[in-house]
């Protein structure tokens, strides 16, 4: 379970990426499988060719930059559809990624990375290895919470929701566009360097599926914790993406074929853009006011209705049809005998008699 979180976290910075361009843009990119592997093939080589593990991480993010912006071009200068856009780019990507590791696979379980001394002093794969990852995923975070919040990222947002309307400001929605691919496949460059290092390899087919367990941390988290603001969307994609690792964990301790996993991946994405629709907690709760004896439908149409000299005798009359000014309640037909409670007594001749 310990290194279902620890993936969780670096996987969680991929997530990010999916959220600039599936909920800030909403821009469908499917160059995420692709840059996912570029990242990695980026950190891996270099390392194998004896350079700083952080310097190979920090080219790493601009490799996956680089990939946004040319998906970013096709779309926008090349008015390519942005879908077909993205699918271009991650094929092209994976003969690019083959041309840079050399081979399929390489490994770097006798090299030098990030997490070799944390591995060495057993601090990986201990609950003390989140707490060292965290600090990573926090500050890219931070990082998307601020720029979403600046001119610039209220731009973007503006470019996602409403591309007319911040046109007619001035802004160049083209520009916003290719600036969120950039920015959305760099961290998921990053995220693939960070994973290669951790896991001791890079593959060239790492990234198959990459947007689906992306879309599936972001829709699980902001079910769950909701979208209301920046910050809390934000936060909600790092939580999704380490319980979507968890449900992974728990779905091969159960005994799943591990062959299974994409298949498991899609139908939780399925299940959690479906069911939020079903309404099931408004369903029971008016079921349950229909089981009492009280039906919603008519409850919300009715009001009772007082007359000012008798506030004992009241009529039930629909929403729709109460007077809207106090002179026409006169209207409201008076309680009759049968129906009144105060019907053959002195107080009923004493209020005829007012």
């Amino acid at each position: 379970m310990v290194t279902a979180v620890e993936l969780g976290i670096l996987y969680a910075i991929m997530a990010l990426g999916v959220y600039v361009t599936f909920r800030v843009l909403e821009f469908a990119d499917l160059t995420v499988d692709g840059s996912f592997t570029t990242g990695a093939a980026v950190a891996a080589i270099g390392i194998v060719n004896g350079h700083p593990p952080w310097l190979v991480t920090v080219l790493a993010l601009f490799a996956g930059m680089a990939a946004g912006t040319i998906t970013g071009l096709l779309h926008t200068k090349g008015n390519i559809d942005g879908l077909l856009a993205g699918i271009l780019t991650q094929l092209s990507l994976y003969s690019i990624n083959l041309r840079i590791m050399g081979r399929a696979n390489v490994a770097l379980l006798r090299e030098e990375t990030l997490f070799t001394a944390a591995r060495d002093s057993k601090i990986i794969g201990s609950w003390y290895g989140p707490l060292l990852l965290l600090p990573i995923t926090l500050l890219v975070l931070g990082f998307v919470i601020w720029f979403l919040k600046t001119n610039l990222g209220l731009a973007m947002r503006a470019t996602g929701d409403n591309p007319n309307m911040i046109s007619a400001f001035g802004v160049s929605t083209d520009n916003q566009k290719i600036l969120g691919l950039a920015m959305s496949n760099g961290m998921v460059g990053l995220s693939g360097a960070l994973v290669a290092q951790y896991q001791g390899f890079a593959d060239v087919g790492m990234g198959i599926g990459m947007i689906v367990a992306g879309l599936a941390s972001v829709i699980i988290g902001q079910a769950i914790f909701g979208r209301l603001t920046i910050g809390r969307a934000a936060t909600a994609v790092v939580i999704g993406a380490i319980l979507y690792r968890l449900v992974i964990f728990l779905a091969l301790r159960a005994g799943l074929n591990p062959n299974d996993m994409k298949l498991i991946s899609a139908v939780l994405v399925v299940l959690a853009l479906v069911v939020p629709q079903w309404n099931l907690v408004a369903r029971t709760s008016q079921k349950w006011k229909a089981w009492r004896g009280v039906d919603p439908a008519i409850a919300a149409t009715q009001v009772q209705v007082y007359r000012e000299d008798d506030p004992i005798s009241a009529v039930t009359v629909d929403n729709e049809s109460r007077p809207s000014d106090p002179a026409d309640s006169a209207s409201v037909p008076e309680a009759d005998d049968a129906t009144d409670p105060l019907a053959g007594t002195g107080a009923q001749h004493e209020r005829e008699g007012r």
